[in-house]
């Protein structure tokens, strides 16, 4: 088990090292990206798709799913990045979906009522959400973020990472 004494150890290896020796630091990323991705260990986005300190944001919930929450937080952040608009970098922002296989929330398929709150939607319409199928669900999440964000500048992609080779497979490719 690591315990704290192991983690705060772990961060001066990180100030020391690659905290002091990189980049400056903007609160908005570097590479004009958000990245939303599943809460399981196995599928840290950052690791997964080499993202480096800073480049993106990252939202990490269960299943990596495109929620009502997820909208909101994802509109909280927007305006925190226009209230600081220095650091931001030019060019289309980037939304990469990163669902997984091997999934969690395979797992919780039998309890309708749980994945309904979640969704904040009925039960009946659970089947639409593509819940044991990541290629599936990529559709769907990718499909509520073309309704729900109207931006010219405004770029979604969805992927689906492989937890038993580890790679990613582009599912669907960059498009506004």
């Amino acid at each position: 088990m690591t315990d704290i004494a192991e983690l705060v150890r772990r961060n001066t290896d990180f100030v020391t090292g690659t905290y002091l020796s990189g980049p400056s630091l903007t609160i908005n990323p570097t590479g004009n990206m958000m990245v939303i991705g599943c809460v399981d260990p196995r599928v840290d986005p950052s690791h997964v798709l080499g993202i480096r300190h800073g480049e993106a944001a990252v939202i990490r919930n269960v299943g990596g799913r495109i929620t009502p929450a997820t909208l909101r937080t994802m509109m909280m952040l927007r305006k925190v990045g226009e209230a600081n608009p220095d650091g931001k970098a030019s060019g289309p922002w980037n939304l990469v979906i990163l669902h997984h296989t091997d999934c969690g929330m395979t797992d919780l398929a039998p309890f309708e009522d749980l994945l309904a709150e979640y969704f904040e939607i009925s039960p009946g319409e659970l089947a639409a959400k593509s819940v044991s199928d990541p290629y599936g669900s990529v559709h769907v999440d990718v499909g509520i973020i073309r309704q729900e964000v109207r931006r010219p500048d405004f770029l979604v992609s969805g992927l689906v990472y492989d937890v038993a080779t580890g790679t990613v497979e582009v599912v669907i490719p960059p498009t506004a």
